[in-house]
């Protein structure tokens, strides 16, 4: 397992933009956003999370805080129509971990704002 670190800087308008300096492979394990001790990123801050070339959701974080906080993300599957399966009929999504193969990890920051700044790693493996 590998943990790749992102360091989120917000432009004045609130926005960043960040990439995996070079491609993962794995399963997406844990994500843990640290925010600065100074400029932490606004409450209200999201980050959308993806593969950079196939798109691959990994996770979207709304309104992440002031607080360090981590999350496990999984991806609901689906059944060969296109439903998602449930464990029961109206029962919780059946999911399954998100996999990397060969690509960045890309980050994106919205309403994060004015020259903010956070920690972010992600474990895959």
């Amino acid at each position: 397992m590998e943990r790749v670190g992102f360091t989120l800087t917000t432009a004045a308008d609130g926005t960043a933009t960040v990439t995996s300096n070079r491609p993962v492979n794995g399963r997406v394990q844990q994500i843990r956003y640290v925010p600065d001790g100074v400029t932490p990123l606004d409450t209200l801050a999201d980050l959308t999370i993806t593969g950079e070339d196939s798109g691959v959701p990994i996770a979207t974080l709304q309104n992440i805080g002031l607080a360090a906080v981590g999350w496990a993300p999984r991806l609901p599957t689906h059944d060969l129509a296109g439903a998602a399966s449930l464990y029961a009929a109206g029962g919780t999504a059946v999911t399954d971990y998100i996999a990397i193969a060969n690509e960045r990890i890309k980050v994106v920051v919205a309403q994060g704002g004015n020259v903010k700044t956070g920690q972010l790693s992600i474990w895959v493996g």
